[in-house]
């Protein structure tokens, strides 16, 4: 009887922490996906939705429970700033420094079971993140929009 218990704690135990796991994945993607939505707000000039879409980043990330609240902290605190502001140049000043954050969150942990494109605007000197390897700058948008290229692929 005994043995019976233990096999069924153990595989409950291994569902209990795989169910953990996709949660977790889940919450970080929800989070990757709403940069990305700022990210093409600013690659489409829209200084409406850049704001829109940094308060979706805020929500998501007060709800992703897997965060290091340092990472939660910065990150809330860049979207913020964008989010505050209607002026498209300020959001573009204010997404260098999210996007470095995103970047230092990345690579700490998987946010995405795609890969995930560091790319760089050397007239900036300024990165983002994409998922795609195609180059479409946010800092300037369609006056330079392919202006850039892919530095890093995390995997």
């Amino acid at each position: 009887m005994k043995k019976i218990f233990l096999m069924v704690a153990m595989v409950a135990a291994t569902f209990s922490q795989a169910s953990f796991a996709q949660e977790k994945t889940a919450a970080l993607s929800t989070i990757l996906s709403e940069y990305y939505a700022i990210k093409d707000a600013l690659v489409s000039g829209n200084a409406g939705l850049a704001s829109a879409k940094a308060n979706d980043f805020i929500k998501a990330a007060a709800e992703a429970s897997n965060l290091t609240e340092a990472s939660r902290a910065a990150l809330v605190k860049d979207a913020s700033s964008i989010a505050k502001t209607k002026e498209l140049k300020k959001h573009r000043e204010y997404f260098s420094a999210f996007s470095e954050n995103m970047f230092e969150l990345a690579k700490a942990t998987r946010l995405s079971s795609d890969p995930v494109y560091k790319a760089f605007c050397p007239m900036v000197k300024a990165s983002w993140l994409s998922n795609a390897p195609a180059i479409k700058n946010p800092y300037y948008g369609s006056s330079m929009l392919s202006c850039g290229k892919v530095v890093e692929t995390l995997k």
